[in-house]
């Protein structure tokens, strides 16, 4: 398997490192159909390198390659709403347009760190779309959808995946949302 983001990394097949993965986000790989979950990869990194510039920068993973995934928060009265938005590096999430009225809520912003490493289970600089709270939405850019080939966090600050950007798309609650990322 070819995995085109993974600059001088040699990433081997998810289901054969499980080692490097949450128990959530293996299981979400394992919930894969099989020709989804035997398209995504993990490499092992150096954890102080897991923020994506420094990231792309030591591992040669091009940044336009390169997704982040982010959890927001969404408040209309006394109502709270999370949705995880995965865009390509290079752009931010539309979080104020976009995200907020997807969500329905009357303000929206990132999640503080502590809240969104507790909802998620996985490791701030490491959070991924796949093994999140069922019932959050997913929402990824258009562009990271079409993507034969996209790096994402593992749900650790020490392993990366590489996935074809369809898989993010096909996960359960993702919606596809063109402009998502500006």
């Amino acid at each position: 398997m070819h995995w085109s983001a993974a600059g001088s990394l040699s990433p081997v097949p998810a289901l054969e490192r499980r080692d490097l993965l949450p128990l959530r986000v293996a299981a979400a790989v394992l919930a894969l159909n099989p020709d989804a979950a035997t398209s995504v990869g993990v490499a092992e990194i150096d954890p102080q390198l897991a923020d994506t510039a420094a990231f792309c920068e030591r591992y040669g993973s091009p940044l336009d390659r390169s997704a982040n995934c982010v959890v927001i928060k969404g408040k209309r009265g006394g109502d709270v709403r999370f949705a995880a938005c995965v865009v390509l590096a290079t752009t931010r999430a539309d979080v104020n347009g976009l995200v907020r009225r997807r969500l329905d809520v009357r303000s929206a912003s990132f999640a503080p760190t502590e809240e969104a490493v507790t909802l998620t289970g996985m490791e701030f600089g490491g959070i991924t779309p796949l093994g999140l709270p069922a019932e959050w939405p997913i929402l990824i850019d258009a562009a990271v959808a079409a993507s034969d080939g996209v790096v994402v966090g593992a749900g650790v600050r020490g392993a990366k995946l590489f996935l074809p950007g369809p898989v993010l798309a096909a996960l359960p609650g993702a919606e596809v949302i063109e402009n998502l990322g500006r």
